[in-house]
């Protein structure tokens, strides 16, 4: 069973997907095309042409197409014309390495990370996807910082995930991706030498994204988003735009109950103003119900696809506190947090060594004192503020509109610092 397991990982799917699709939105027609890619067949060492090794799992055929024709204009927004493709119109050439050649997931990490990173234009940046979701996003003062941050921030969840880079990865970058277990490093470039140095990891697929320097004119760019229902049938929307371009377009929090104004007593710093942005823009690519957590330019808990807003705020605390125990463990010993924890119940190692981490975790709150709380959707009641509150968070940035707006600002105001607080007036959910 163990074997038929491994085989269908390495199996790569037949593709029945014709080359070329249409849709028609009555008299408009966008025209797509498969995109393949020669490859060595992995059992002939024949090359073959090949587009996704598989879907979501194995055993499920997929194909990536990109759109080639067609101009679709509804009402007064025009979508996202041909030519402006970025993973669907990865090149041979821009497939530098495919390693395990790639399914469904690998490039679909890939396009997440753009998602996020089409946002993150302040200084070198790293953003670590797993699953369709960021479990590590960070600004560095050099792309090989950027990376260690955005790792660090969770090095659990960053195994085996997607790495984004929005600068050509440069010689110390590499030589760090070879220390970790990635499945796709993406770039805009690789500079001389490091691809050979990258190529050590067996499986790696090593990706360029051409256009990465024009990545934020897709800020305001909309593509038609489907959703498929397990009745055949079919959603169509719009895809959202982030309103939120600068610190400027964040709204004071307040709000009226009752006849009575509640407004934050504390306004926001530059700092607070600079991580609440930088959270914003991370919550673009999470999926909800959501509340992360970010300070100084780093995600340090990131809470995805609960049921309710208090709950996924204590699971992205817990998450913090994980995170935090395990990198502090693996700067001091150089082995995981359950490693640790797993030689101490065996009396290979002194109980003192864990407490001491654990005690470290309790004293930094798991990193939160200081942070800011970003949530995807307004809080419903305060009890998701109360949570964090009491992890030493400084700053929210939250939608707002909830008819209990006023108990978060009450919330805000009562607290010892006192925590500001912002309204975006839109939520980012992403299903």
């Amino acid at each position: 069973m163990t074997e038929d397991l491994k085989k269908a990982y390495r199996t790569m799917m037949d593709d029945h997907f014709p080359p070329e699709m249409s849709i028609h939105f009555g008299d408009q027609v966008l025209l797509y095309r498969k995109r393949t890619w020669k490859i060595k067949d992995e059992k002939t060492g024949d090359t073959i042409e090949k587009g996704l090794r598989y879907g979501e799992n194995p055993g499920q055929e997929a194909a990536l197409y990109e759109l080639v024709n067609g101009n679709l204009i509804l009402g007064d927004c025009r979508f996202i014309d041909p030519g402006m493709g970025l993973v669907s119109a990865i090149t041979e050439e821009d497939m530098i390495r495919s390693g395990k050649h790639p399914g469904k997931i690998n490039l679909t990490d890939v396009d997440n990370a753009l998602n996020i990173m089409k946002y993150l234009r302040a200084g070198p940046a790293s953003v670590i996807v797993k699953h369709n979701n960021p479990c590590g996003v960070a600004y560095g003062s050099t792309l090989a910082d950027a990376y260690h941050k955005a790792n660090m921030a969770d090095r659990i969840a960053a195994f085996g995930g997607c790495a984004l880079f929005n600068r050509p990865v440069d010689g110390p970058t590499a030589e760090m991706i070879t220390h970790n277990y990635l499945e796709v490093v993406a770039a805009p470039d690789f500079e001389e030498g490091t691809v050979q140095k990258l190529a050590q990891r067996a499986n790696l697929r090593i990706i360029r994204i051409a256009r990465m320097d024009r990545l934020s004119d897709y800020d305001t760019m909309r593509f038609v988003d489907f959703k498929s229902l397990m009745d055949g049938g079919i959603i169509v929307q719009q895809s959202p735009l982030n309103a939120i371009r600068s610190a400027d377009d964040f709204m004071p929090a307040t709000c009226e109950y009752q006849g009575i104004t509640y407004t934050i007593d504390r306004a926001p710093t530059e700092q607070d103003y600079a991580d609440m942005l930088f959270g914003w823009q991370v919550e673009q690519g999470v999926t909800s119900n959501s509340v992360i957590y970010v300070k100084d330019g780093v995600t340090v808990g990131i809470g995805t696809g609960e049921q309710d807003r208090v709950g996924v705020a204590e699971i992205a605390i817990f998450k913090a506190y994980t995170k935090y125990a395990d990198a502090l463990c693996f700067k001091t010993h150089g082995i995981p947090y359950k490693e640790l924890e797993l030689q101490v119940e065996k009396s290979e190692k002194d109980r003192e060594l864990l407490d001491e981490i654990d005690e470290k975790t309790k004293k930094a709150k798991g990193g939160l004192i200081g942070a800011t709380m970003v949530s995807d959707a307004f809080f419903p009641f305060r009890d998701g503020v109360d949570v964090a509150i009491r992890e030493g968070i400084r700053a929210i940035v939250q939608p707002g509109g909830s008819l209990r707006d006023f108990e978060s600002i009450q919330a805000c105001n009562e607290a010892d610092p006192q925590v500001t607080m912002v309204f975006t007036g839109q939520r980012a959910f992403k299903h």
